[in-house]
Order: C-alpha cells, then structure tokens, then sequence
C-alpha cells in the first residue's frame, strides 16, 4: 500500500474530513439559519422577532434536556448510528419548519430540531472522533474545529442567495435535502473505520489518558462539576456575545456596515486561534491551553470597554474574542478526554453540555433585560464579570487538578 493509501484510509483523515463537511452543514443549516432567515419570517408570517428567536431558545432547551441521555446512547451504541439518526431528525425537522403556519407548529419543529442538533453536532462528532481514534482524541478534536469555523459565513451567504431565489420555505426544505444528501452518507461512511485494535465501546476500566491518570470516583463526579460550571459561566458570555456582537460594537461606537464588518472577523479569530493550538499548543497540556483561552477573555472585554470607537482597538477585540471562542470550542472536548478518559466519553459530554445548552438558551434574555435596566454601556460589565468569574474558576481547578492526580497516583 502506497504512502496516499494509508494516509487516505487512515481513520483520524477519514473522520475529521467527513465529519468536517457534516460539521459545517449541519451548523449552518440547523444552528445557525436564523442568521439570514429571521427577518424574512418575520416578514411573511407578521410574527414577532422575539418569538422566531424564541424557537431557537427551545431547541437549546431540548438539547439541554436530552444532552445526557444522548451522551449515553453514543457510548452504548456508537456515535455512528447516533449522528446518522440526528441527520435525519434535523432534516425532519428542518422540513416540518418550512411548512409552518401557526406559532405553536413552528415552536415543536424547532424542538424537532433541537433533538436532531444534539444527536449530530459538536458534542456527538467529539464523541466519534474518540471513538474512531482514541489514541489521537484531542488532535482529531482540533483538526474538526477549524472546519467548523466559517459555518456561520458559509451558509449565511448560502442562505442569504436561497432565500433570494426560493424564499425561506424553499431555502428550508434545500437546507433538509442538503442534509440528507451530504451529511447522512458522510456520518455513515466517514465513521466506518477505528483505530487497528480498537473495539466498539463496552463497560470497563476507564483507560489511562494519555495526559496522565485519569480521575475516579469521588474525583471524578467533583471535576465533572467544576468543569461543568466553568463551561456555562464562559457559555453566558458567549451565548450572549454570539447573538448580540454587532449591537455591542455599535454601542461602543462603530457605526452600522462598519459594526457588521468587525464583527464578520470573528470567524477569522476563530479560525487562527484553533490553528496556533494545532501548531504550538499540542504539546501543552488540555488544562493548560484551558487556562489560556479562558484567560484571554477578560482582556478583550476590557478592551471592548476602554476602545472609545477606535477601529483598531474594537478589531483587536474582536479577533481576541474569536481565538478565546475557538480553542475553548477545542477544550470543552479535550478537558474531559484528559480528565476522565475515552471510556464512557460521550455519557460525560452530555452531562457537560447539559447546564450550557440551558444558559445559552436563556442568556441573551437575560442580558437584555439588563440592557434594559442599565444601557447598553453598563450591561458589559456583566460580561466581563461573567468572563472574570470563569477565569478565576478555571485557575481554582487548575490547581485542584493537580493536588487530586498526585493524591490519585
């Protein structure tokens, strides 16, 4: 076998690029299409904003609920069978959306949706890396990561030309046929392949990480919680910031096109910040690169504050920002491989994922009505008091860690 043949069958190429291009469409097909298609709702069915975007706040919901339970589906039966099957319920739902006509119709589809996201985004596509390639976990984590970077810029542009041509209806039906077309074959044939020697998830010793021991018993359920903690105290500020970028540059002084520009650079941020962790923080430990992009943010949120309308400054912010999101994105899958091990690796994720999926859900309400208790000026503190709490979080457990291992070893 040639060079090329062993690097194409090699199971970490063949899962991080189908799962790169299922991860990209799958994002800007379900998560992100209220990007270009809110207005257009909005305007065809006279229905409220806040009510198009309140169906998205229930899937988020739904995910949360079912985050756990999904989790321990994939160790039980595999992340395969699981994220075939979520391909089909989004595109299910997906389709069940465009035909809506009533308030309550589109509040179900999108909780149709929200199950059929959680079955097939990041949370299940980590799962199945470590499952395909658990000697290379976190790389694999790392290389899907920068695919899944430009979602949002891919198919808002997507979206934004279907929308012009077929209306939402018709964009939302192409967007369920996309992901029937390119994402149901590519989970199911990109997933195919392990690792030689690497047999399907079964009930055991949990396996040493690479990294070190892993944690047990008591450790274990306490590390699950403080991680847990720190991911949704990040999540408040990022599933604020996600929504409401472009307002919050507006209010600290760019104007609109300009706002919408900067605010376009994030993906850019994203994109470099999971590139220099894939060259220069491999070899770093997980809680290392943890520390560092949770400790970028209070920074950029200072200078978000101190920028006064200078162009430059708000652009520092916003690709600091960016390359925070980016690595934590990598961190919210590697942290977890690292503590607790490959064994029973997804039913741990969805624990994790479940409190942030829940604050995501109803953080941008709530930093709206702070918004509008206090201005928008004020309300920033809120983030960076959100960003400094999960800073000081992350170093407490940091230092945990390391006193629970050598009292472990």
């Amino acid at each position: 076998m040639s060079r090329w043949q062993r690097w194409r069958s090699d199971p970490l190429v063949r899962s991080v690029n189908a799962l790169g291009i299922t991860q990209i469409t799958a994002w800007g097909t379900s998560y992100y299409c209220l990007g270009v298609l809110a207005k257009p709702i909005a305007a065809d069915t006279g229905w409220a904003i806040s009510s198009i975007f309140l169906g998205f706040s229930i899937a988020l919901v739904v995910m949360g609920l079912i985050s756990t339970t999904v989790g321990r589906m994939i160790d039980r039966f595999g992340a395969r069978a699981v994220m075939s099957t979520g391909t089909i319920i989004v595109s299910a739902g997906l389709l069940s959306l465009s035909q809506v006509r009533e308030v309550i119709t589109y509040f179900l589809a999108w909780a149709v949706i929200g199950v059929g996201m959680r079955f097939c985004l990041y949370d299940a596509a980590f799962a199945a890396l470590v499952q395909a390639v658990p000697s290379r976990g976190r790389a694999a984590i790392s290389y899907l990561t920068l695919y899944g970077a430009y979602a949002s810029t891919v198919f808002w542009v997507v979206g934004h030309y279907l929308n012009a041509a077929y209306g939402w209806r018709g964009t939302l039906m192409l967007f369920a046929a996309i992901n029937l077309v390119v994402c149901l074959p590519l989970n199911w044939l990109g997933l195919s392949k392990r690792e030689a020697g690497t047999a399907a998830p079964a009930a055991g010793p949990t396996p040493a990480s690479p990294e070190g021991p892993v944690l047990q018993g008591r450790r274990r359920t306490v590390g699950i919680a403080l991680f847990a903690l720190i991911m949704s105290l990040n999540g408040f500020v990022f599933g604020v910031i996600s929504l409401q970028l472009v307002p919050l540059l507006e209010a600290a002084g760019l104007a609109g096109a300009t706002a919408v520009w900067v605010a376009s650079l994030k993906g850019h941020g994203q994109f470099g910040g999971r590139l220099v962790e894939i060259f220069f923080g491999r070899n770093l430990k997980a809680m290392t690169v943890a520390r560092i992009a949770i400790g970028v943010l209070p920074p950029a949120l200072l200078i978000l504050m101190l920028a006064r309308g200078e162009l430059w400054l708000l652009v520092a912010f916003t690709l600091l920002l960016g390359a925070s999101q980016g690595v934590v994105t990598i961190v919210r899958g590697a942290v977890p491989l690292a503590l607790f091990g490959a064994q029973g690796y997804g039913a741990v994720l969805g624990l994790i994922a479940t409190p942030i999926l829940l604050v995501n859900a109803f953080s941008p309400a709530l930093f709206a009505l702070i918004v509008d208790m206090v201005g928008w000026q004020s309300a920033v503190y809120s983030l960076l008091a959100g960003s400094l709490l999960t800073w000081v979080a992350m170093e407490w457990m940091a230092r945990w860690y390391g006193s629970a291992r050598a009292g472990q070893a």
